[in-house]
């Protein structure tokens, strides 16, 4: 995937109404720390479009990244840090709710896990959630560069009964560092999502 452009274009608070898109949106859901940011910056090549943060729990926004004119990538809120107060917490869940029910444009959910431990119980709560509004979410590992090449397959195992995930559930162990599994996303991507404008994007 050539990236030609890449913007912040929609930032969503609790209050807001979300945007009425009509390009096809691609939504990146995880706890605060697992690194959603990270994950943005390295499928586009950018530094810093999405913002990164030591202090986990920051992005209480939904916000849409416009790529190529043709798609959205969504950042969700990330969930499940404590220190954020549990009323903050109590108005994120129907936001992200009100938006993977009601948005009539998005083709995908990634589920952001850390590839070196298991989940946990709101990562448990997220992935029956996604799949209770209609979709089927695609894990994507991260910081893979922390753990051995051989000790992936252990840990997505262990990720997988953890989660309960369905027969088939696609996992891609990423790492922002290396850069590690950057093609085979963009890959999953071309073809379950935008093939129908990849003509346009050419």
């Amino acid at each position: 995937m050539i990236i030609k452009s890449a913007s912040l274009e929609t930032v969503c608070g609790i209050t807001s109404k979300l945007p009425k898109n009509e390009l096809p949106e691609i939504a990146f859901a995880g706890k605060s720390n697992v690194g959603k940011s990270s994950l943005i910056n390295g499928l586009l090549n950018r530094k810093a479009l999405a913002r990164t943060s030591s202090q986990p729990g920051k992005t209480q926004t939904i916000n849409f990244y416009l790529i190529n004119e043709a798609f959205y990538f969504t950042d969700l809120p990330g969930y499940g840090y404590a220190k954020v107060s549990q009323a903050e917490r109590e108005k994120w869940g129907p936001m992200i709710e009100r938006y993977l029910h009601g948005s009539k444009q998005l083709k995908a959910v990634f589920l952001l896990i850390d590839i070196r431990h298991a989940p946990s119980a709101n990562d448990k709560q997220m992935y029956e959630w996604i799949r209770y509004q209609g979709f089927s979410p695609v894990i994507i590992l991260t910081k893979a560069d922390k753990i051995s090449k051989g000790a992936r397959q252990k840990q997505m195992k262990l990720i997988r009964e953890g989660l309960g995930c369905e027969k088939g559930t696609l996992m891609f162990p990423f790492s922002a560092v290396t850069k590690d599994g950057r093609e085979e996303i963009w890959s999953w991507i071309e073809e379950n999502v935008l093939a129908e404008t990849k003509e346009t994007e050419e």
